[in-house]
């Protein structure tokens, strides 16, 4: 297999196992090849609190949380935050580089154009008990636009999914302020 492989044996069984190693990673499913009799299920893999598990491979993010590195698309966070707006972010993310100027403009033009929030989400944010954490309610009005827009179950058809993106993303302060201002108004009485 090469180089990029770790070899298990299976004291159990003597056997012995090679597993490719890709970007310092084996992939946990790789184990259950590795079974102690014919009816087994295969070797699980077990990490508590997912210590040294990598949910995903990423172009997008890289994380090192013990470093203090988070870093999109090469660029570390704290150069975007000083540097950049959240629309030029969310397009380095989407399309892998900052914008032009000419590309910003059309931007946030498409951006702009779906920031309107139907009434029906605001009373949505109303429906929460006023002391429900902030972050449940922007996660449970963010997944109930969906209901708002039909066309968003085209899950196959790219442009369904760049408009879902143009509304996510155009929505997204106004759900927070609402979120904000329903926590704070019914806080306060």
């Amino acid at each position: 297999m090469g180089n990029d492989t770790l070899t298990v044996t299976d004291n159990r069984t003597g056997l012995s196992y090679q597993l490719p190693i890709t970007d310092g990673s084996v992939l946990a499913k790789d184990f259950r090849q590795i079974r102690a009799s014919e009816g087994d299920f295969g070797l699980m893999v077990y990490d508590p609190g997912f210590t040294n598990t990598a949910s995903c491979r990423s172009a997008i993010t890289n994380v090192d949380g013990e470093s203090g590195i988070l870093e999109y698309r090469g660029y570390p966070i704290e150069e975007l935050a000083e540097h950049s707006t959240f629309l030029e972010t969310a397009f380095l993310l989407i399309h892998g580089d900052l914008p032009s100027k000419p590309e910003l403009d059309q931007w946030v033009h498409e951006i702009t154009f779906h920031t309107y929030v139907h009434e029906n989400v605001k009373k949505f944010v109303e429906g929460f008990q006023y002391d429900a954490h902030p972050m449940g309610m922007l996660v449970g009005t963010v997944a109930a636009l969906s209901t708002f827009y039909p066309d968003a179950k085209h899950v196959d058809d790219p442009q369904a999914r760049n408009i879902e993106r143009q509304r996510l993303i155009a929505k997204l302060v106004s759900i927070a302020q609402f979120v904000y201002r329903h926590n704070l108004h019914l806080l306060s009485v």
